[in-house]
């Protein structure tokens, strides 16, 4: 492949400048560098027909690099069922990727950075969900898409913090109790919000995210104080404490609309750091106040990993769900798709 010219490294940094990576602290210098890794990927795109998902909690580099479309696991999935390019390289996590996969069973899906795991998806196995159904039977089984293939397979819907509340309104139009896997806090908060009873109307199991359960929920009266009229956006796998004192709670696409649709002095996102940094790029004229942890395992990929999976994918790289998990999962896809948009 050959180099790019000087000429084509100018315009690529200031298309990153442009993007928004000056503001995030980025120098000049690092963008030049930076330019040569995005020039590169554009042009393997191209020639291996591939499309870049990019989860919101990815490295600014990659959002702003590299991404042909943007989200949360919600709309990331939607985007995935609809593309038409041959590869899918998955900037995410390994459940993003799989379910990428289970949408698109004829395509190639890399994960270029094959650790990146979850610690909700690695905290439920299939065996523990036939378990739950044989206590619980006749009551639909819910899970959040941050669960494996293997999980997603006996499950009889799938659901994101984007429309967890809506799915489950409708499912409780039909069914009394639901079970819902594998994070506790996100159920403890519809509980609260649909007003049912934990352990009676709603059956939690005991999964919690690494970023969200280490939130303290007094930090933010203190920090309150220190930017009077600050808006407090939390995520809804954050602990039960914490969200009944934040103004909005909901997944990282509600975050972004609500400060697209509000007016205040400052904003705190109280999730993943990743969204801080692609408000700041999306949304220059608002304030943000710092309150974030970093996820490790969305920090895994770069744009060495990803060219790298783009040039010469390893066997690891490569995303692969057995047909017949496959075909299960799909079908718990699908009838989310069908509750949150029929």
């Amino acid at each position: 492949m050959a180099s790019p010219t000087r000429r084509e490294l100018a315009a690529e940094a200031a298309r990153l400048a442009e993007k928004g990576l000056l503001s995030l602290g980025y120098t000049e210098a690092e963008l030049e560098r930076l330019a040569e890794g995005t020039l590169r990927i554009a042009r393997l795109k191209k020639e291996t027909d591939a499309v870049l998902p990019v989860h919101v909690y990815q490295r600014p580099e990659v959002i702003c690099g590299v991404a042909d479309f943007v989200g949360d696991s919600y709309k990331l999935a939607r985007d995935c069922s609809q593309v038409r390019a041959a590869r899918i390289v998955f900037c995410g996590v390994r459940f993003m990727a799989e379910t990428a996969k289970i949408l698109n069973p004829e395509k190639e899906v890399l994960l270029p950075a094959p650790d990146a795991g979850c610690s909700l998806a690695d905290a439920l196995k299939a065996s523990d969900v036939r378990k739950l159904k044989a206590e619980h039977p006749g009551a639909p089984v819910v899970c959040y898409i941050n669960t494996t293939a293997d999980v997603k397979a006996e499950c009889d819907c799938v659901v994101t913090s984007a429309n967890a509340a809506t799915v489950l309104r409708r499912l409780y139009e039909q069914h009394r109790k639901i079970v819902f896997l594998p994070d506790e806090w996100m159920g403890r908060n519809l509980a609260r919000e649909l007003g049912k009873k934990v352990g009676r109307d709603l059956i939690l199991w005991n999964g919690k995210c690494i970023v969200h359960e280490n939130f303290d929920a007094a930090s933010l009266r203190v920090l309150r104080r220190a930017y009077p009229g600050v808006k407090v956006l939390a995520h809804a796998e954050c602990s039960p404490a914490l969200v009944r004192l934040v103004d909005f709670v909901g997944g990282t696409g509600g975050m972004m609309r609500f400060v697209r649709g509000t007016s205040a002095p400052h904003y705190m996102l109280v999730t993943e750091c990743g969204l801080g940094d692609f408000a700041r790029t999306e949304l220059p004229e608002k304030n943000f106040v710092p309150m974030c942890r970093l996820c490790p395992y969305m920090k895994m990929t770069d744009l060495a990993r990803i060219e790298a999976a783009l040039a010469a994918p390893k066997p690891a790289q490569r995303i692969e769900v057995r047909p017949e998990t496959a075909q299960r999962a799909r079908r718990a896809l699908e009838r989310m798709f069908e509750l949150t948009e029929g």
